[in-house]
């Protein structure tokens, strides 16, 4: 009997390590399970000393070279750059987020050193300096607070205690308050049905006529109601409690939200809303939104793309280009300038 060995050529062994890390399955929003959709992927051919090498040449340069710095640093995974950091701190005798630090500054430092660390550090580092002082910005606590799996948020209060030697939600309480802090906690508590093959019909019916006559119907609103049900219900049933909830109400949920509730709370509960029908519209309308004005939002633009370039910048991008009919890619080369725009390029993986 002949043996028969296949040659496989190098592209076609790329494409399939490339069509296998993309199928890769993961806990989406509510625990279904949908394939991450990264724009950001493991290197091939990764070498990391030799990364460390250049990495050291380029921050010893004079005047610093930031090019090398953003096309090493954006083009690999988190797992690839610890391993050079590891590398570099071998070679160097030095702590290379520390040297990048001193090497960098602005946007750009705020976004390569938000790379350095893995999806759940910065998330919980961009929690802890949202509530850091004097004020709270309550924009990014609301958008990762909202917008995170039970999954994620497990891994990021275990992170935050370990991190801070404090639970998060002992910092959520003190730093809100009223329904507002009462609905973040309850969000944080990560106790959101997972969902089921069943759908329960009088279920759905039972929480759309009791988000009805806990605010529309009734002089006052019934916060507590509306928090169990908004923060307990799996993703699928809430999604169809919301489409119920227009047989009862004249008003659809957001109109509802808006007419019972003010403030903040209104706020958390219109980003609730926006992440529960369609998460990936809701970061593309929060980068439009903050890349709209003249002086654009970095703080919001680096925390959106580097926290979902490895879990699902790709369905982000698509539902940019679906709703604002420009590439995410376009928006960006419009709207920021230089290094820091070449470093967001980078993350974006490219242009629809």
């Amino acid at each position: 009997m002949v043996m028969l060995h296949l040659y496989i050529p190098q592209h076609l062994r790329k494409m399939a390590i490339v069509s296998e890390i993309l199928t890769k399955l993961t806990l989406s929003y509510g625990g279904e399970r949908e394939p991450k959709c990264p724009t950001v992927v493991s290197a091939y051919d990764f070498k990391p000393e030799a990364d460390a090498a250049r990495l050291e040449t380029a921050i010893k340069t004079k005047g610093v070279d930031e090019q090398t710095i953003i096309d090493i640093l954006t083009k690999r995974s988190y797992s690839q750059r610890s391993e050079i950091a590891f590398e570099y701190e071998k070679r160097s005798k030095k702590d290379l987020v520390s040297a990048l630090k001193g090497a960098l500054s602005g946007s750009l430092e705020h976004l390569i050193l938000g790379l350095m660390k893995s999806t759940a550090v910065y998330d919980a580092s961009e929690l802890k300096s949202s509530m850091k002082g004097l004020g709270t910005d309550e924009e990014c606590l609301i958008e990762i607070v909202c917008s995170r799996n039970n999954e994620e948020l497990m891994e990021i209060k275990k992170v935050y205690r370990e991190m801070f030697k404090k639970e998060l939600e002992k910092d959520v309480s003190g730093d809100t308050s009223g329904d507002l802090s009462k609905l973040l906690l309850a969000i944080v508590q990560a106790k959101r049905d997972e969902p089921s093959n069943v759908v329960d019909y009088e279920k759905i019916d039972n929480d759309a006529r009791a988000l009805y006559d806990a605010g529309v119907k009734r002089k006052g609103t019934d916060v507590t109601t509306w928090i169990s049900i908004f923060s307990e219900r799996s993703v699928p049933h809430l999604q169809k409690v919301f489409e119920r909830y227009k047989r009862y109400s004249p008003y659809d949920i957001k109109e509802s939200i808006r007419k019972e509730v003010k403030g903040d709370t209104e706020k958390t509960f219109l980003t609730l809303v926006e992440c529960l029908e369609n998460k990936h519209l809701y970061f593309a309308s929060r980068l439009n939104d903050a890349m709209k004005s003249k002086s654009v939002k970095e703080k919001a633009v680096t925390r959106i793309i580097v926290s979902r370039c490895e879990v699902d910048l790709m369905k982000v991008r698509t539902e940019f280009k679906k709703k604002f009919g420009k590439s995410l890619y376009q928006t960006i080369f419009e709207h920021t300038k230089g290094d820091y725009q070449k470093a967001l390029l980078n993350l974006c993986g490219g242009d629809d």
